[in-house]
């Protein structure tokens, strides 16, 4: 169909439904400045099935690479219409964000298996080799890390250290801060390079696979193991995950930059950037959660190291329960 078609034919329902928003809008002031809730609906407008069809002919105006001004138009109604049915109300946004997070997140981690699975073996294949390689071959730890480098680490996991990966002077909180900066500068290097042709993110994601299995292997291959391993055990899976989940997020940017197919690479960037920000909402939660377990659980040394050990084998069941298992009832 032509756009000059398409418009008449749809033109007059999309004026309607704009119309309706304009006058929706203004009552919602006037209610606002009375203290008043006010009406959600009119009589003359079906709400929910006119914002469904502006979606159903937004999703065609770009499939069918009409003008942008009429896809700018029409997307600019499905915000509004959006706002208005499913925008927060008071109570709401915390039992959405949360909603989100045991259901719709692991969800879309699934949707987006392709790239979640790509990021993955991009980052947890280096750590597993390097760990591998540095038990024979010990003195290649120093073509990658600086000897005083090395040197910290030993000290952070020394066996007598009375709290592990800190030094005595180290507080919690201050470390609680410092793990969540560097857990998010982590994350977002990781998705935002996506934008350069999907490099970055491949660069970030075997970069810090290499760093982190470089440390774990020469650690274990020195006789630091139980240490470090009793250290991370509990945060790992929340961190390392969040971390190959930014790499999917930023595969994804990067693929619809390469490869866009029929549509621009401007539309298909949007495209992608929608499931793109939504799985780095949900890393930045396991961001979170892994920083307080590291600052204020990983260091503990009063726990033997089958202790911590069982945990982190729990906490890693748990996140791989909930990414494989959680939403599939609603989904359903």
């Amino acid at each position: 169909m032509r756009q000059a078609v398409f418009e008449a034919r749809y033109g007059p329902d999309w004026n309607r439904f704009e119309q309706w928003l304009d006058r929706d809008e203004r009552r919602r002031k006037r209610a606002a400045n009375a203290a008043l809730e006010p009406a959600h609906a009119l009589a003359d407008v079906d709400v929910p099935q006119a914002y469904r069809r502006v979606c159903q002919h937004l999703a065609l105006a770009r499939d069918r690479q009409y003008s942008p001004e009429l896809v700018d138009r029409l997307n600019r109604l499905a915000l509004r219409g959006h706002h208005l049915l499913y925008g927060a109300r008071p109570g709401r946004g915390a039992a959405r964000g949360v909603e989100f997070l045991v259901a719709g997140f692991p969800r879309l981690v699934r949707d987006e298996r392709a790239f979640v699975i790509a990021a993955a073996c991009l980052f947890f294949g280096p750590v597993l080799a390097l760990i591998a390689v540095l038990q024979s071959y010990p003195d290649f730890i120093y073509y990658l890390i600086d000897p005083r480098q090395l040197a910290r680490f030993q000290e952070m996991y020394d066996p007598g250290n009375r709290r592990l990966g800190m030094r005595d002077a180290d507080d919690n909180v201050a470390m609680f801060g410092f793990y969540i900066f560097n857990n998010v500068k982590i994350g977002f290097q990781t998705f935002a390079t996506g934008l350069a042709f999907g490099l970055g993110t491949l660069f970030y994601l075997v970069f810090n696979g290499v760093m982190i299995g470089a440390v774990a292997g020469y650690l274990t291959g020195i006789g630091y193991g139980t240490p470090f391993w009793s250290f991370v055990s509990g945060h790992s899976a929340m961190e390392l995950v969040a971390i190959a989940i930014s790499g999917a997020a930023g595969l994804r940017l990067g693929a619809a930059v390469v490869a866009p197919g029929a549509r621009s690479r401007k539309a298909a960037l949007v495209d992608a950037a929608r499931p793109a920000v939504r799985l780095m909402y949900g890393a930045a939660a396991m961001f979170f959660i892994a920083a307080f377990i590291e600052a204020f659980w990983s260091p503990l040394t009063a726990f033997p190291p089958q202790t911590k050990y069982a945990v982190g084998a729990i906490m890693w069941a748990v996140v791989l329960g909930w990414l494989l298992l959680g939403g599939r009832a609603r989904g359903a």
